[in-house]
């Protein structure tokens, strides 16, 4: 009875092992879905924004780069003002107005390119944004692409 005993133990620990192993993998890759959807959420915010920017800009936006500290930058201007956007040091900050300040307008950023996509009639910019991955090994890359279609003042 006492090898019984002993048999029915070693078989309640491997089940029980696997059980909390299961367990421990199922909420590991939980934590990386909402890491995921949060990241998401926030790139679309972030091309929105960008989006409505473009679309409500009053003359040609300008694109600048090669700067020494600063990779990449995006010159809209509007009726109030002028809005840049920068890459700098893994994010992309946004200025809205001459002496106004910096904000983040999306963080952990692997890479950011703004450019002209010109077609026959119509003038578009397009926004290439890649996030960091957080994971070792990733099953989906965070790839964004966002496009928008300046006023008719970039019309030929």
């Amino acid at each position: 009875m006492l090898v019984d005993c002993l048999v029915y133990l070693a078989i309640w620990v491997v089940v029980v092992g696997l059980a909390f192993s299961a367990f421990y993998r199922c909420m590991n890759y939980s934590k990386n879905l909402a890491r995921t959807a949060d990241d998401i959420a926030r790139a679309l915010k972030a091309g929105e924004r960008w989006r409505e920017d473009v679309r409500a800009a009053s003359g040609p936006l300008e694109r600048v780069s090669g700067q020494a500290s600063v990779e990449q930058a995006l010159h809209i201007p509007q009726k109030t003002g002028e809005v840049i956007y920068r890459f700098i040091d893994g994010a992309v900050l946004r200025q809205s107005g001459t002496n106004a300040s910096w904000i983040p307008a999306l963080s952990g950023v692997k890479s950011s390119r703004m450019e002209k996509d010109e077609r026959q009639r119509v003038v578009s910019w397009r926004w290439e944004v890649e996030l960091k991955n957080k994971q070792k090994v990733a099953r989906v890359r965070p790839l964004f692409t966002f496009q928008a279609v300046a006023p008719e003042h970039e019309v030929r």
